[in-house]
């Protein structure tokens, strides 16, 4: 525990400076250094989270895992993130936020090294579920830190730019460890992004910084005047343990966390069978199916940055109006996608709107979480709702396999899926989690 604490213990406050002009231009260039590098770190984190995606069809056709394999050991990873990002939340908390983000990004580098060298079940299904718990420290950090350094009112529009992480991660899986899978093979789909990887811990831990105190500035609600009128906030002596219990009294927070949930459902289908579907159903080759959901990313990263902006400005930081709007255009490119006419298109226009509305659904559920919940407590706010989010992607990773499984079948050597029954299960937890989103129009915001 002393070794833990020495190595992500936050640093100490020092007394608030004086000076207004310093105390600016300290904050304009570390808020912008910070946003470069949660932004541009997490996104990159993803590629060791997402390639097992990329690699499922060779994985399948050189009989290295089947598909109820490749299922379980999906499933490790998201099982081990959604208990990391709880416990992680709180630990983020009461952490040197730059070490411990750093720290997750390289040992989930070192996972992948593992990968590239796993060809049975278990050895892959642990080293798997360790990238998980490991992947599960990047959020909670880059949360406390933006939540730290960005006030309430700019919260949103900010939150919105990180979330092109998502987009970004997901883009260059697709696209380019998709690129380096087909002309390479299966294993330097691991390679690569770790590589890659090693690289963006060190860059993190030389850009991220400690909160404002750290310092010697003031809080940034005080240095922009932006408090919620006639919010309370938590009294200064209060025991941030105690804060962190305190949001499980939150009602709210629970609907929330369920809603976020059903949304991981949808996202991660998407993410770990879309290439497999864009193949097997739609006849595309691997490097095409990448293109196709690179496409999808893309729209992400505008539907971040349009969620955040289009809550803050349009709907005066108010969530739940822009949740229907991303929700509704989810939907439409759901069902364009698996019922639209089967052609390239229609299904491009599909993948654009999907992504548009699930990447503003991403952004919201952990916005929203740091809108109801104590401010100092933004990393366990988001690791409660991460452990529901990855829940939910993690039971999707089984049901889907053995949905998909079970519909597959072998005719004169050639392998045939039937993904209809994991669609329809797809599609069902995208609108349970509209509704349950538009439950909470008007709950209550805090600092």
């Amino acid at each position: 525990m002393n070794a833990i604490a020495a190595l992500f213990g936050p640093s100490g406050l020092t007394p608030p400076m004086v000076e207004g002009g310093r105390i600016d231009a300290l904050y304009r260039r570390h808020r912008f250094r910070i946003m470069v590098a949660i932004t541009l770190g997490y996104g990159l984190s993803y590629t060791c989270r997402l390639t097992i995606g990329v690699v499922k069809k060779p994985l399948i056709d050189q009989g290295v895992f089947t598909a109820a394999e490749l299922g379980t050991i999906g499933s490790a990873l998201f099982y081990a993130y959604a208990f990391g990002k709880l416990f992680n939340g709180f630990l983020a908390d009461h952490a040197n936020v730059r070490r411990f983000l750093a720290f997750g990004i390289f040992a989930s580098a070192l996972c992948n090294f593992g990968m590239a060298a796993s060809t049975t079940l278990l050895p892959a299904a642990l080293f798997w579920g360790f990238n998980g718990w490991f992947q599960s420290f990047a959020a909670p950090a880059c949360v406390v830190a933006m939540t730290a350094w960005f006030s309430n009112r700019e919260r949103g529009a900010m939150y919105g730019i990180w979330s092109t992480s998502h987009s970004i991660g997901e883009g260059l899986t697709f696209l380019l460890v998709g690129g380096i899978v087909a002309a390479l093979g299966w294993r330097f789909g691991y390679l690569a992004p770790a590589l890659l990887c090693t690289a963006v811990a060190a860059g993190v831990y030389l850009w991220v910084r400690e909160p404002p105190g750290t310092l010697g500035l003031p809080p940034v609600a005080d240095w922009r005047n932006d408090h919620w009128e006639g919010a309370a906030a938590p009294k200064a002596e209060t025991r941030v343990l105690a804060v962190q219990l305190s949001i499980l009294k939150i009602p709210t927070v629970w609907i929330l966390a369920l809603a976020s949930a059903m949304t991981y459902v949808t996202r991660y289908a998407i993410n770990s069978w879309g290439v497999l579907y864009l193949q097997e159903a739609r006849g595309y080759s691997l490097p095409t199916a990448g293109g196709l959901l690179f496409a999808s990313t893309v729209a992400g990263v505008v539907g971040a940055v349009a969620y955040g902006y289009i809550s803050d400005r349009l709907f005066g930081a108010k969530r739940p109006p822009a949740n229907l709007l991303f929700g509704l255009l989810e939907l439409t490119g759901l069902g364009l996608i698996f019922y639209g006419p089967a052609n390239t298109p229609v299904l491009m226009a599909g993948l654009v709107f999907f992504g548009l509305g699930m990447t503003g659904l991403i952004t919201s559920a952990g916005l929203f979480a740091t809108d109801i919940c104590p401010k100092r407590v933004a990393g366990a706010a988001l690791g409660l709702i991460g452990v529901f989010s990855y829940l939910g992607a993690a039971a999707q990773e089984q049901v889907s396999g053995v949905l998909i499984g079970k519909g597959t079948t072998i005719v004169a050597g050639v392998r045939h899926y039937d993904f209809g029954p994991a669609i329809l299960f797809w599609i069902g937890t995208s609108v349970v989690s509209l509704l349950l989103s538009l439950s909470l129009w008007r709950a209550k915001l805090r600092d």
